[in-house]
């Protein structure tokens, strides 16, 4: 049953990950908010993550409203990391592994 907990917990995060890496690279491509469906769906999905993080950057002395480089996802990747591997030490914890 934990081996199934700690899978379920990291196939979550690894395609939390590529729907942030998707929309990096399309990002590059693409200016702003398409009205492509597809686009849409990944800001939908990525948007949460990202605008928590976004905001909290605006307001440090790091980030501003000129800022030419939107750090909000290596953060997003960072803080994702730990989370995972909180959440998987806290179910081999409860596992008494």
């Amino acid at each position: 049953m934990t081996f199934i907990l700690i899978n379920t917990v990291r196939y979550v995060f690894n395609f939390a990950y590529a729907l942030l890496f998707i929309r990096i690279i399309l990002s590059w491509f693409a200016v702003g908010r398409s009205t492509n469906q597809l686009m849409g769906l990944l800001y939908f999905l990525t948007e949460p993550i990202l605008a928590p993080i976004r905001s909290l950057l605006q307001r440090s002395p790091l980030g501003g409203p000129g800022m030419m480089i939107d750090f909000s996802p290596i953060i997003a990747f960072v803080l994702l990391q730990v989370v995972r591997e909180l959440l998987i030490a806290v179910i081999v914890g409860f596992a008494g592994l």
